[in-house]
């Protein structure tokens, strides 16, 4: 494992060395990418720039990519998810319009002010903190290309076997330190996998800036790279020892808990999971991930993490089996999904926390499989959580749903707020629907998803811990 992103770029220009000679630049892919492509630089003595992509998501379900764009007008489509939702070449264009906006409007911010940086004739090292599928990789390897690099290189700390073969055609070269078979989530390779904002982006591409130039002469200086191999072998360095983020609070202090690997059962299927129970935890949230995401997704742990910090456990799992998810009609099987709920519930009340009390998280589709599966009072969960959700996909059963249920929709994702509007008119029991200013569906927008995070943690602290509610 690495401690963080840091000692991963660290390790990384180690390999990178080999490329001292050649006229580089370093792209990281934003955020966290950036921020182990920055080190990776100071190794090379090299210029630091971003990469942009932008996933072109399914209109009304954005969770499910069909594609990617990037700058100079790349442009990579995903044929299968295509012909599965039925797209029409008019509601292609109109998300690919929506996306250029916001890496137009991504572009000056992360960059603020100071030009792209040429690659014609150049080598491009392409930073990423970790590959899993590899396509938006493949789609910053395309921009590259277009952008006139002579040679593209794609270097990250961890991605499976699989996700190199595929990249191969895209990529002059590609280097990763590890290549495990079974990659879980890159999360899991960080002791301290933090999310990364624009304004830090901004700030390591104007530190990366300030060390290369020369301020009397404004000419390029050679970085000094002599202590990068001794950095580079000292393993975890300065933040070693440190607890992964669901730990941690902000100020550092660490909070004792259990996290373990899962296996539910689920009638013949094994669904896997992460079950975090922090120290004396009397309550515990079940997510349900959305379309085209897992149990790794970085959104819901960044939530758990805030949750766990605040003393309540967390189960992060797959609904489906990845046999299941090759038939993209399962995905949008409310029922099916639903059901894996209750069965991991009832899992969980069997074997793990018989006394604990219960509440949902779900985003996007998982937020209709989760009021389906809190539907009736036989249920007995205590709180439901809808991030971004589709509460509508959840049918006839929305009018059973008596658990408290918060509704979180961002300001601009209109049809889904229009869907939430409705839906919470159907729900029988206490509702509130809070909106988040200025954010799309995934909440990408800076201190978007620590708004949720906020509002999460203060609903299911107040439906869910037996110490609150006796304090008030």
């Amino acid at each position: 494992m690495f401690a963080d992103r840091k000692d991963a770029g660290r390790r990384l220009a180690a390999r990178l060395r080999s490329l001292g000679d050649q006229d580089v630049v370093v792209l990281g892919l934003p955020r966290g990418g950036v921020v182990v492509a920055f080190e990776a630089a100071r190794a090379l003595g090299a210029p630091l720039d971003v990469i942009l992509v932008r996933k072109l998501g399914v209109p009304i379900q954005p969770e499910l990519g069909f594609g990617a764009i990037g700058e100079d007008g790349v442009r990579v489509i995903n044929p299968a998810v295509v012909e599965a939702a039925r797209l029409s070449p008019e509601a292609m264009d109109g998300v690919e319009e929506h996306e250029r906006e916001v890496l137009r409007r991504r572009a000056e911010q992360v960059r603020a002010g100071r030009p792209k940086i040429p690659l014609a004739g150049r080598t491009a090292v392409i930073v990423d903190d970790g590959i899993a599928t590899g396509s938006t990789a493949r789609a910053a390897c395309q921009v590259a290309r277009a952008q006139g690099a002579a040679r593209v290189v794609l270097a990250a700390p961890v991605c499976p076997p699989e996700a190199v073969e595929r990249l191969r055609p895209d990529a002059d070269e590609v280097i990763c330190l590890e290549t495990p078979a079974d990659l879980g989530g890159i999360g899991l390779w960080y002791h301290d996998f933090r999310q990364v904002g624009d304004a830090e982006v901004a700030d390591l591409l104007r530190r990366a800036a300030d060390e290369l130039t020369q301020p009397e002469t404004g000419e390029a200086r050679p970085h000094p790279r002599d202590g990068a191999g001794r950095a580079e072998t000292t393993g975890r360095g300065g933040d070693a020892g440190h607890g992964p983020a669901a730990g941690r609070g902000e100020g550092g202090e660490h909070r004792p808990y259990r996290d373990e690997e899962v296996q539910i059962p689920a009638g013949a299927a094994r669904l896997p999971g992460t079950l975090v129970l922090p120290e004396d935890a009397d309550a515990i949230v079940v997510f349900a991930h959305g379309s085209g995401s897992g149990r790794h997704s970085p959104r819901n742990r960044y939530v758990a993490g805030v949750l766990n910090q605040a003393g309540l456990g967390t189960l992060l799992f797959d609904l489906l089996t990845p046999a299941e998810e090759a038939d993209r009609r399962n995905v949008f099987d409310i029922a099916l999904l639903g059901e894996r709920l209750r069965q991991a519930t009832a899992w969980l009340r069997r074997e793990q926390a018989p006394t604990a009390r219960l509440g949902y998280f779900g985003a996007s589709t998982g937020a209709a499989a989760a009021l389906w599966a809190a539907a009736g009072r036989e249920a007995d969960i205590a709180a439901v959580v809808s991030r971004g959700g589709r509460p509508d996909l959840a049918g006839d059963r929305l009018a059973d749903v008596t658990a408290p249920t918060l509704l979180i929709v961002g300001g601009r994702d209109e049809p889904v707020l229009g869907l939430n509007r409705s839906a919470q008119q159907r729900l029988h029991g206490e509702s509130r629907l809070e909106i988040v200013p200025g954010a799309t569906h995934l909440f990408e927008e800076p201190g978007a998803l620590e708004r949720v995070a906020e509002l999460a943690g203060d609903w299911f602290t107040r439906h869910l811990l037996r110490t609150h509610a006796r304090s008030a």
